[in-house]
C-alpha cells in the first residue's frame, strides 16, 4: 500500500531595516518592523488562514484519513505570535485534530549544523521546547534548515533522540536508488531517512501555474494518476514543499486551493493508497538500504549543494563574521543578545547575497534588496553594530 506524505515548511525571516554606516553605535533596532508586519499579515491572509481552514475541512471530511506534517521555524513562530495570532491559533487547531504532526528544526532557521555543533544542538532543543509549549507535541522527526543534510547531521539528530530525519532526494546522493523508500543513514543504528520526491513535489510547488508546462493545467485526477504510477516502485511518496506554495507563490487564481481540495478524494479513490504523517510512514515501512552521504546536500540550486548560501566571498565573509560572535554571546548569557544573534543566523540573510539571486520561490522571492551587494553591505553594518554591543556588554 503506497502512502502519500505531505510535509510543509513554514518560514518567514525577520527582514532587516536599511542600516547605514552612520547608524553604528547609535541604533540597535535592526529589524524592519513595518515590513515584517505587512508581509506576515499578507502571507497569513493569502496562505496560512485559508490553507489551514482547507486542511481542517479535509481532515474532517475524510474522518482522519487525510494527514499532513508541518515544520515551522522558530522565526516564523515569533512573527505569528507578534503579528498574526489568528494564524497561529489556526495551526494549533490543526494540532488538536490528532492528524497533523509537527517536526523539529533549528529554531533560528540557521546554518548552525555547518558551523557549530553546540549551537545546532541548542537551537534544536529550543525548538523542541516550543513545539511542546505551543502544540502539545514532542516531535519524533527532524528537518534541518533548507533540508541541509549529511551523515554528520544524521549522527547528531539520532543522538538527540529523533527517530526520523528528512532530506532532499538529491540525485547525486541517491545514485540509482528511488526516493520512494525509507533508508538508514550511514553510521546510524536506529534513525530512518526519508527523502523528498523532487519531481512530484515541484510539480505542485513550482510548475503548477506555468502555462509553458506540457501538463498545464494540472488537475487533481491527473496528479493522482501519477501517484498511482508509483505502485510497485515505492512505498512512500514524500511531497515536501514550502507552505507558501498555496496562495502566495501559486496565487488562489491559479486554482491551487481547488486542486488541493480535490486531491484527497482522487488519491483515496484507490484503496491501496493512504495519507500518513512523516513519523507514521517511518514507523510503517522498513529500511530498504543504507545511504552514505558524507558531503552536504540540500534542496536549493542546480547542484543541490551549499552554494546558494556560501557560494561567493560575500556570503563566506558574512557567515564567518556571524559565527565568530558565538563565544562572546555564550559568555554574556544574555537572553536578548542570544535572541538577536539567532535571528541574524536565519539562512535568508545569506541567501539574499546569492549571485545571481535565485528565483525558485525561496528567500529571494521576498528579498528587500536590489542587489546581493546591497544585502551584504546592510547585513555587515548590522553585524558590526551587534559586535559593538557585545564588547560594550562584556565590559560592564
Amino acid at each position: 500500500m503506497p502512502s502519500v506524505c505531505f510535509c510543509f515548511e513554514v518560514h518567514q525571516p525577520y527582514r532587516l531595516r536599511p542600516y547605514s554606516f552612520f547608524d553604528l553605535g547609535a541604533r540597535n533596532d535592526y529589524e524592519d518592523v513595518q515590513q515584517n508586519r505587512s508581509i506576515m499579515r499578507s502571507v497569513a491572509e493569502k496562505c496560512y488562514l485559508p490553507m489551514n481552514a482547507l486542511l481542517l475541512e479535509l481532515i474532517e471530511r475524510h474522518q482522519g484519513r487525510f494527514r499532513v506534517s508541518f515544520s515551522l521555524s522558530g522565526v516564523v513562530l515569533d512573527q505569528l505570535m507578534e503579528y498574526a495570532p489568528d494564524a497561529l491559533e489556526s495551526f494549533r487547531a490543526l494540532a488538536r485534530t490528532g492528524c497533523v504532526e509537527f517536526l523539529d528544526e533549528t529554531d533560528g532557521h540557521s546554518l548552525a549544523s555547518i558551523f557549530s555543533e553546540d549551537e545546532f544542538r541548542s537551537q534544536i532543543q529550543r525548538h523542541r521546547e516550543r513545539m511542546l509549549e505551543l502544540f502539545g507535541q514532542r516531535p519524533r522527526a527532524f528537518r534541518n534548515t533548507e533540508f541541509i543534510y549529511n551523515n554528520e547531521v544524521a549522527r547528531i539528530v539520532e543522538e538527540m533522540g529523533y527517530s526520523t530525519v528528512l532530506a532532499d532526494g538529491a540525485s547525486q546522493a541517491l545514485d540509482w536508488r528511488s526516493p520512494h523508500f525509507v533508508y538508514r543513514p550511514r553510521g546510524c543504528s536506529n534513525l530512518k531517512l526519508m527523502l523528498k520526491s523532487e519531481s512530484l513535489s515541484d510539480d505542485i510547488a513550482f510548475r503548477f501555474s506555468s502555462r509553458a508546462w506540457p501538463a498545464y493545467p494540472l488537475m487533481a485526477d491527473t496528479f493522482a494518476g501519477w501517484l498511482r504510477g508509483m505502485k510497485g516502485n515505492g512505498e512512500v511518496i514524500n511531497l515536501f514543499m514550502n507552505y507558501e506554495t498555496f496562495g502566495e507563490l501559486q496565487w488562489a487564481e491559479t486554482g491551487i486551493f481547488d486542486f488541493m481540495r480535490a486531491l484527497p478524494d482522487e488519491v483515496l479513490r484507490d484503496p491501496d493508497f493512504d495519507f500518513l504523517t512523516v513519523s507514521e510512514a517511518a514507523d510503517r515501512y522498513p529500511v530498504r538500504d543504507e545511504l552514505d552521504i558524507p558531503w552536504y546536500v540540500c534542496r536549493t540550486g542546480a547542484g543541490q549543494d551549499l552554494s546558494a548560501w556560501l557560494g561567493n566571498d560575500m556570503q563566506k565573509d558574512a557567515a564567518r563574521a556571524l559565527y565568530e560572535c558565538q563565544g562572546m554571546v555564550a559568555y554574556l548569557g544574555n537572553d536578548e543578545v542570544t535572541k538577536t544573534w539567532r535571528r541574524l543566523q536565519s539562512s535568508d540573510h545569506l541567501y539574499y547575497m546569492n549571485v545571481p539571486q535565485s528565483q525558485d520561490g525561496g528567500a529571494a522571492f521576498f528579498s528587500p534588496y536590489k542587489t546581493p551587494l546591497e544585502a551584504y553591505t546592510n547585513f555587515m553594518n548590522v553585524l558590526a553594530d551587534f559586535r559593538i554591543r557585545l564588547f560594550a556588554e562584556s565590559n560592564r
